[in-house]
């Protein structure tokens, strides 16, 4: 992307389909410059395509693919997005997933916990110096990250510190609402340390999307989604276009949001000492695996 555009610029996780693609697509109508990330290749060409041909006419679309349950992955992609971008506005942490059993991944990893917080967690670690950049000069409260949780956050009394994977007594369930926890303590966290730089960290519950979210979950997870009143992603794709341009969204850093409002969390993500604990126990797993 060209230094000379004036555009604001945002990355977007899992930007090939359901929320993240939504989002990308109701960015660049207004006008941002979008980097999207997604898996798939064949779903990152059509959603690059579907985008560009929404995109408000100056706005530059570029995606770029990336596996976020490996983390070497995870820092190459980084490492592009650095390169391609001559700033970064806000970064949305979206991508994640819930699966159908227990997968451990190349790194020795939990599968669900690797893609819905450490990948998120890295992503975010590599891209901090161009966000603190950017933040030294825009007007304050502009430059955010953007978390994607879940109310299920709240089936999770705490974080299984002695064995963050679960891999000794692993639930689908479990994992997941485990990981969603930890992103919204890992934004606490990352709002605690970002503060004197200028950049705000929020959260936000999409609610229960049409999409294809529980297409590798289990069986129960798919008939809880089938079962459910659930919306269309641009309705809360609407609500991180709004948290990425409001002004009640640009203050107050560490908050968590729901339908464009701010919503009660879970006690137990509200809990600083435990934030704490999961970033340098996130920072720990990574300098295991060498990134």
């Amino acid at each position: 992307m060209s230094e000379a555009t004036q555009n604001k610029l945002a990355v977007v996780t899992g930007a090939s389909a359901g929320i993240g693609k939504s989002t990308a697509r109701m960015l660049a109508e207004k006008g941002w410059d979008v980097i999207g990330v997604g898996r798939d290749p064949a779903r990152c060409a059509a959603a690059g395509a579907e985008i560009r041909a929404a995109a408000a006419p100056g706005a530059n679309i570029i995606f770029l693919r990336g596996d976020f349950t490996e983390m070497k992955d995870v820092k190459r992609v980084a490492a592009e997005i650095v390169q391609a971008a001559p700033r970064i506005d806000v970064l949305i942490n979206n991508a994640g997933g819930v699966r159908d059993r227990l997968y451990v991944t190349s790194e020795n990893l939990e599968s669900m916990f690797a893609a819905n917080h450490l990948a998120p967690f890295l992503l975010t670690r590599e891209l901090l110096p161009v966000l603190k950049s950017n933040a030294a000069s825009a007007p304050a409260g502009s430059v955010r990250v953007i978390a994607v949780s879940s109310s299920g956050h709240m089936a999770c009394q705490g974080m299984n510190w002695d064995d963050l994977n679960m891999f000794d007594n692993f639930s689908t369930g479990g994992a997941y609402c485990q990981a969603k926890l930890a992103n919204i303590l890992f934004t606490r966290e990352l709002a605690r340390r970002v503060a004197a730089d200028g950049i705000i960290a929020q959260s936000m519950h999409p609610g229960r999307i049409a999409s294809n979210f529980a297409s590798h979950g289990d069986a129960a997870m798919q008939s809880y989604m089938a079962n459910a009143e659930t919306a269309q992603p641009d309705e809360p794709a609407r609500t991180l276009v709004w948290m990425a341009e409001s002004a009640e969204a640009g203050r107050d850093a560490g908050r968590y949001f729901y339908d464009m409002r701010e919503a009660a969390p879970a006690l137990q993500a509200l809990d600083d000492a435990a934030a704490r604990r999961l970033w340098e126990e996130s920072e720990v797993i990574l300098a295991r695996i060498g990134v």
